[in-house]
């Protein structure tokens, strides 16, 4: 399967799983997850080969089969009303945002906020953060003090891809000198 297909059924998959699943007619469990069948009749010409090759080759890693491969689901960054039924846990004493420059002036008066996502995404690196980054506009990285946050009450979660969770950044635990 060559790149152009393959980004265009991981994009296609991106906005069903994680936004409409209303556009193929399927219905997500309360996890997010579907029916691996279900999806491949409605996707038409997506073999389940194809399908394999897309979750395991997607560079973000953002799809799952559950252990049997019957269900598929995007790992994180829905926009729709669904339980990912992550456990807390304690973050490291540092994660990184990648944003644009133009996002800065509201960062830096209401902090870093979730939008239309069920959380605030954040990476472990500085690499990973750039190229969040670059996908919005000019990047800046900004250093999230994520243990501070968490020994105040604040929550964060890990996703299956390594994709750092919390609802809310306040301004005070960012660093904008970087």
């Amino acid at each position: 399967m060559n790149d152009k297909t393959t980004q265009k059924i991981s994009k296609f998959l991106s906005y069903v799983l994680r936004h409409n699943p209303e556009k193929l007619d399927l219905t997500l469990d309360e996890q997010g997850w579907v029916s691996v069948g279900e999806l491949l009749l409605k996707l038409n010409n997506v073999s389940m080969e194809q399908l394999e090759y897309v979750v395991a080759n997607n560079n973000k890693k953002r799809f799952a089969f559950n252990d049997n491969k019957t269900k598929i689901r995007a790992n994180q960054g829905h926009s729709i009303k669904i339980d990912l039924a992550y456990s807390s846990i304690e973050p490291p004493e540092f994660l990184y945002h990648g944003t644009a420059t133009k996002n800065i002036n509201s960062i830096q008066k209401g902090g870093i906020i979730k939008g239309n996502r069920h959380h605030v995404h954040l990476s472990a690196d500085i690499d990973t953060a750039t190229n969040v980054g670059q996908r919005h506009g000019k990047p800046v990285i900004l250093v999230v003090r994520s243990k501070a946050m968490y020994n105040v009450g604040h929550e964060f979660f890990l996703s299956e891809n390594s994709v750092w969770l919390t609802d809310f950044v306040p301004n005070e635990f960012i660093d904008f000198n970087v």
